[in-house]
């Protein structure tokens, strides 16, 4: 398959992140705690040189533990400021004014120094199906951003006032225009960072039956009760008929079953888990 899925407003909302940044004194990056490197937009990680950053892996609840203990020595190993989330949980996200803070201490500094009283204002950027939304209306506590479970929701930017201290501004999801690796394309595309009308859902269910047996064999055959030293074809048949994915006649229902398998992956119902390792 091919891994690219950059619409016309990826490329206005890019330009509108640039255009915007000389107004920002804070980024916060938010990439999925289950691909942690792969779901880092390399046009983002470079966006406003000099300006602090702050990466926040989101969706840590369904992220494999031990993966993010790894993960998180690694950030802190190469000198980035990384912290874990969870959007649904409020008390955890509000914890991180402090933190923001404490990285945008020498911006607030200078500016008392220069008699300016204005909050912070941080600029939230991220790749599609992140959460941004969701960790904004659980920071401010309450529905002030459109939110939902499919790449492409938020188009355009919004000034959100959190206190005093804080201004955010939310801004689309946004990948980059050519996705060089096969590995980085899979991983977003099975978290749903990429539209799934333009993916082949009994590949990307392929893809990722090959990904769970190799990282967590047993998990499939727990919840689905398939053989998993059969062929991937196979088990996904298997699969369908083990979970009555059929159609008319009784014949497995492929494109369903696999439908399924992404769905209750990607809703932590297989459990906690991490596509890829630092060292991949």
């Amino acid at each position: 398959m091919a891994y690219q899925w950059y619409p016309g407003h990826m490329t206005k909302s890019m330009r509108m992140m640039q255009e915007n940044i000389k107004l920002i004194d804070l980024i916060i990056e938010l990439s999925d705690a289950r691909i942690p490197g792969s779901g880092r937009n390399p046009e983002l990680k470079n966006l406003g040189n000099g300006k602090s950053h702050i990466l926040l892996l989101n969706k840590a609840d369904l992220a494999d533990p031990s993966a993010t203990a790894a993960w998180s020595e690694y950030y802190k190993s190469i000198g980035i400021s990384c912290v874990f989330t969870d959007s649904r949980q409020n008390r955890a996200i509000r914890s991180l004014e402090s933190v923001l803070l404490e990285a945008s201490k020498e911006k607030i500094e200078r500016n008392k120094r220069r008699g300016i009283n204005r909050p912070i204002r941080a600029m939230v950027v991220g790749i599609p199906n992140v959460g941004k939304s969701t960790f904004i209306n659980s920071f401010v506590g309450r529905s002030t951003a459109k939110t939902g479970n499919k790449p492409g929701v938020t188009k355009g930017k919004q000034w959100i006032r959190l206190n005093k201290n804080l201004e955010l501004l939310d801004t689309p999801g946004v990948l980059w225009p050519k996705i060089e690796e096969d590995r980085v394309g899979e991983n977003l595309a099975l978290i749903g960072a990429i539209r799934d009308e333009v993916m082949d859902a009994g590949e990307l269910a392929a893809i990722l039956i090959g990904r769970l047996t190799e990282r967590y064999p047993g998990c499939l055959n727990s919840r689905y009760e398939v053989d998993e030293s059969l062929p991937v074809a196979e088990l996904l048949e298997s699969l369908a008929l083990n979970r009555k994915c059929l159609k008319a006649g009784g014949e497995a229902d492929l494109d369903k079953a696999a439908a399924l398998l992404l769905h209750e992956f990607r809703s932590g119902v297989l459990g906690r888990m991490t596509l890829e390792a630092p060292n991949d």
